[in-house]
């Protein structure tokens, strides 16, 4: 089947990008189109009912687009209104969700770390995945200022070291070892965090999971697209500059109210 339709990937700001990566180099002919919805970042403060509304809001972005399906590429908006719009919305979509179950299922002290936003481990979703696990110690952390820090373009910065470090360091001595990176945007801090943890402690990130998913639905719902050099477009609703430096200066950026 093919569908030469674009894949829509929405997160609250540019953290997703991380998940479009892997999408775009395992799909590279697929066009994809980004939404960056940084004016209302983070999300993992907000209260559900906020979350599902703007995810709506995302969603309708890139339904107008004519996206055949959508990646919600924000673990807080994943685990809190992914439901909501399973339940409104008559297209497919794929979620992110915190790595626990390799971890869990991998590790060798029984003990794993995870560092997420506040609304991504208050939720539902992840405390039932967590219950699944008893014999595993699960040590979460909220990363506090991080999204913040990078939206604002300051990844390399002191401020973020010094955070970094006050999460990291007691899970280091509860002799995890493996740490779960259950925001869309901490990819990007991956190596910074090298260099606070100790080398046995395995890092785990879910977007190469999310590609393989993303894939698995066009190959059984959707359809696959057959054009080539397809160009990816990206819009975010305040500065993009930060955007345009993540992306390498690759890409156009467009800067849209939405």
């Amino acid at each position: 089947m093919t569908n030469n339709n674009p894949i829509g990937v929405f997160d609250s700001g540019i953290g997703g990008t991380s998940i479009w990566k892997a999408i775009h180099d395992l799909l590279p002919n697929e066009k994809t189109i980004y939404l960056a919805d940084s004016k209302n970042a983070p999300y993992g403060q907000k209260s559900k009912e906020e979350i599902v509304a703007l995810s709506k809001k995302n969603v309708d972005f890139l339904l107008e687009m004519n996206c055949k399906t959508i990646v919600v590429a924000c673990n807080t908006a994943t685990t809190n209104a992914i439901r909501e719009l399973r339940a409104d919305y008559d297209i497919p979509f794929i979620g992110i969700e915190p790595a626990i179950k390799p971890a869990a299922n991998n590790s060798k002290t029984q003990v794993i770390g995870i560092l997420a936003t506040k609304g991504t481990l208050n939720s539902e979703l992840f405390n039932k995945t967590a219950e699944m696990f008893q014999n595993t110690t699960i040590i979460e952390q909220v990363g506090y200022g991080l999204v913040q820090l990078i939206e604002d373009g300051n990844l390399n910065s002191p401020e973020m070291t010094q955070l970094l470090e006050s999460y990291l360091k007691p899970m280091i001595d509860a002799n995890i070892d493996y740490l779960v990176l259950g925001c869309s945007h901490y990819p990007y801090l991956i190596p910074q965090i090298k260099k606070i943890l100790p080398d046995h402690i395995q890092i785990i990130d879910s977007g190469e999971a999310v590609a393989r998913q993303t894939q698995n639905i066009l190959r059984e719902k959707v359809g696959f697209s057959d054009a080539k050099n397809s160009i990816p477009e990206f819009y975010v609703n305040s500065n993009p500059t930060v955007l345009k430096s993540i992306l390498d200066h690759k890409y156009d950026v467009i800067q849209k109210d939405f």
